[in-house]
């Protein structure tokens, strides 16, 4: 890609879309400024731009986006049908696990909900397809990172603000390697209240027909009900079949 090829102001309006999220529902120009690191002249013509084109709503104040944003996103799950394929082997498996399942990708240092099926909500937070996650302290993360090579792993930690979510939360990036190769080798991921407090998660990575890495599927639940030990004895054999059965459709 050459330098005259790059459309910054395009990247600049991408990146102050990416400011808004559950934390952060209303921004003024001065809150998005400082979200996105970018000057507010340039912060306030991408939301007005944004308003203009009937992407976010304006008070005078602040800003919030609309519902027409959401085209953006169903135009990946409209482009692939691997959320449609993923979606009843998930349905299956909460109904069997009686706990919430989700399958996810990843992207860039977070993972990217792309599908979920929810017995009861078991984190602070409501994830659903679209909601994003850090990788380095999440199941379907952790799945996924050891599936890259080393030197891709680390440069994503690299890029990672490593902050610990709960005390039990591994930040240590040479930790967090081993813990990869620990997970490569077993081929699955136990998260025992890293991402937050009473959270325990397993997953699995799920492979093509061809042997490719292309998503991890987990199944979360309160620690108060199943230990982290218990959650290998109790969801792990689910957790297979599942990735099983998705193996020969996956082509």
């Amino acid at each position: 890609m050459r330098e005259t090829d790059f459309v910054s102001g395009f990247a600049r309006g991408l990146k102050v879309i990416e400011a808004f999220g559950e934390m952060h529902q209303r921004l003024s120009i001065t809150d998005a400024a400082k979200l996105t690191d970018l000057d507010r002249a340039t912060v306030r013509r991408s939301l007005l731009t944004l308003a203009e084109l009937g992407y976010a709503d304006y008070d005078g104040k602040f800003f919030t986006l609309t519902p027409k944003v959401l085209r953006l996103g169903h135009a990946y799950l409209a482009a692939t049908p691997l959320p449609a394929i993923l979606q009843p082997h998930l349905d299956q498996l909460s109904e069997k696990a009686g706990q919430s399942a989700s399958a996810s990708v990843l992207d860039g240092t977070e993972i990217l909900y792309i599908a979920r099926a929810s017995q009861r909500r078991v984190m602070s937070i409501n994830l659903t397809p679209g909601s994003r996650l850090p990788a380095y302290c999440a199941s379907m993360g952790r799945v996924l990172l050891a599936g890259l090579p080393e030197g891709e792993a680390r440069t994503i930690l690299a890029r990672t603000e490593l902050k610990a979510n709960t005390p039990r939360t591994i930040t240590d990036p040479e930790e967090l390697i081993a813990e990869f190769r620990r997970v490569r080798a077993q081929g699955y991921a136990v998260i025992d209240q890293e991402l937050e407090l009473g959270l325990c998660s397993i997953a699995v990575p799920i492979e093509n027909d061809r042997g490719h890495l292309i998503a991890a599927i987990n199944i979360g639940a309160p620690a108060a009900h199943t230990s982290a030990a218990e959650m290998v004895t109790r969801y792990l054999p689910l957790l297979k079949e599942t990735q099983a059965a998705l193996r020969l459709v996956l082509r």
